[in-house]
């Protein structure tokens, strides 16, 4: 029986080489996770917009895929890890569905406008795992109504990134304009957290992501998971 092929592929941001300490650890799950739902895997190593914070590069997606003619896209963070057991999610969720692993209260973190106001849904991003479809590849869209800076102003990190010593707030440039982005087009959106959750209650530690501990340590944790989920 014929079945047609889906296109998809798996972004990942690693300009400059980032921390190949680290990456020598999450790459080889990455890597498997392509192979295993049969995904092309897509390194964004080069700059396009070299004068916004690195983080906007991610949205480089919405031009990558384009010209892929991907049915569907998936964005994960270098320094994340997947569990070999990780289902494909593009077999479980909606075409008109945009996903991230979780969300955020977006006015904790992010200056209102007439678009978060009118969706009143109140979604923030953590665009480290993210999925939409070719349908709500507008998720990435650039920003193309506010300059640099007027999105920064809008942006107000945490008090518990402030205070890491590891963050650059700049770089939440990401969330924000996906937040955004889910807002103006509004998106329907599912947090893969609570899928799972709802799914198969008590299906968690499937992934492991801590954006806010030094590098040094950062290697040392991902470590420990690795021995934990017994694949180191």
């Amino acid at each position: 029986m014929w079945e047609r092929k889906i296109k998809k592929a798996i972004f990942t941001l690693n300009v400059d080489g980032f921390s190949p300490e680290i990456t020598e650890l999450t790459f080889p799950l990455i890597n498997n996770y392509a192979k295993k739902i049969g995904a092309e895997w897509v390194l964004i190593k080069d700059r396009k917009w070299p004068d916004y914070p690195v983080t906007y590069e991610k949205l480089q997606i919405y031009y990558l895929a384009q010209e892929m003619d991907n049915e569907w896209n998936i964005y994960i963070d270098a320094d994340a890890l997947l569990h070999p057991d990780l289902m494909d999610f593009t077999q479980i969720l909606s075409k008109d569905t945009v996903a991230h692993h979780g969300s955020d209260f977006a006015s904790q973190r992010w200056k209102y406008d007439r678009y978060f106001l009118k969706d009143g849904r109140n979604i923030g991003s953590g665009n480290w795992f993210t999925i939409a479809s070719d349908w709500c590849i507008d998720l990435w869209h650039p920003l193309d109504d506010l300059t640099l800076e007027e999105a920064l102003a809008n942006i107000s990190p945490t008090v518990e990134e402030r205070n890491s010593g590891v963050f650059n707030p700049d770089h939440l440039i990401d969330d924000y304009t996906l937040s955004r982005n889910i807002a103006k087009y509004s998106f329907k959106f599912v947090a893969i957290r609570e899928l799972l959750e709802k799914l198969r209650p008590g299906l968690q530690g499937l992934f492991w992501h801590q954006y806010l501990i030094p590098k040094e340590a950062k290697v040392v944790e991902i470590k420990k998971v690795l021995k934990m989920w017994g694949v180191m």
